[in-house]
């Protein structure tokens, strides 16, 4: 696993770094010491070459540095079209991709990053029962499946297997019920539920996740698209209101892992290499 180097770490890794951003016209001291000189060059490569420019050295910097493909990846440019379409800062976009975003879109076969929840499979499984001739055998065959496959079918959530073993759980429920678990998956670098596409505006389940294959900035749209479409949200966001969008996004359960300091934190931190660098 890449180790992800930011502002004050030291270390031969960042050396190694250093060395990297030299080759591409950078005159660092190579000292492994990542202070501000340091983060500015990072940050002046990725707005080079098109990377979301944070200033921080992760696996995509790094294998940018290194010649990798970078076609599939978020794009600066992504960051600021959705500043200038939700009406906010630059740095609140930001924030929202550094806290909230996985970091990675991708695992290393390909595949997008997902997550399947059997609990969300047995609630879509339910409810389509409702549009069947026959619900109450359809409410009967959820039923009998959560008692005969409970690792893909269950009113509990868990079972998790992370990484590609997600892709392995989702073909199978995929055998059961090819939209309801498609819904029943969350998506993509900003874990997007699958059951969304519709408010989202996808013509299908289906629709969105061939969207969710195609690259990041696919990805990082339907985050957008979450965004515009819920008005508290985006009321919040605007108001920069950072304890109510951690709330709306991440659920009552945010101040455990600090969402609202994070993204506090994080839009400070964009908003200070603005000023710094003379952008409104």
């Amino acid at each position: 696993m890449t180790t992800t180097l930011r502002h004050g770490d030291r270390s031969q890794a960042v050396h190694d770094l250093q060395r990297l951003l030299n080759q591409q016209g950078a005159n660092l001291t190579v000292n492994g010491y990542f202070g501000d000189t340091t983060e500015a060059a990072v940050r002046a490569y990725q707005l080079r070459v098109g990377l979301v420019a944070d200033g921080i050295a992760g696996a995509k910097t790094l294998t940018s540095l290194q010649g990798g493909d970078c076609t599939a990846l978020l794009r600066n440019a992504d960051l600021l079209a959705a500043a200038e379409r939700l009406d906010v800062p630059a740095a609140s976009v930001q924030a929202l991709n550094e806290v909230e975003s996985k970091g990675q879109g991708f695992l290393a076969n390909g595949k997008p990053t997902i997550l399947y929840e059997r609990h969300i499979m047995y609630r879509r499984l339910q409810a389509a029962a409702a549009n069947e001739q026959d619900p109450d055998a359809s409410r009967q065959r959820a039923e009998q499946l959560a008692r005969e496959q409970p690792a893909l079918v269950n009113p509990k959530p868990g079972g998790y297997a992370g990484g590609t073993a997600e892709h392995q759980r989702l073909a199978h429920a995929r055998l059961i019920d090819d939209t309801c678990a498609l819904e029943a998956t969350s998506w993509g670098a900003f874990q997007i539920m699958g059951f969304h596409w519709q408010r989202l505006g996808y013509v299908s389940v289906q629709a969105f996740v061939a969207a969710m294959h195609a690259s990041e900035s696919q990805q990082f749209e339907a985050f957008v698209r979450f965004i515009e479409t819920d008005a508290a949200l985006h009321k919040a966001l605007k108001a920069r209101q950072w304890a109510k969008v951690a709330a709306l996004y991440n659920g009552p359960d945010y101040q455990r892992n600090l969402y609202d300091i994070k993204l506090q934190r994080a839009y400070q931190r964009h908003a200070d290499c603005a000023h710094e660098a003379g952008v409104a």
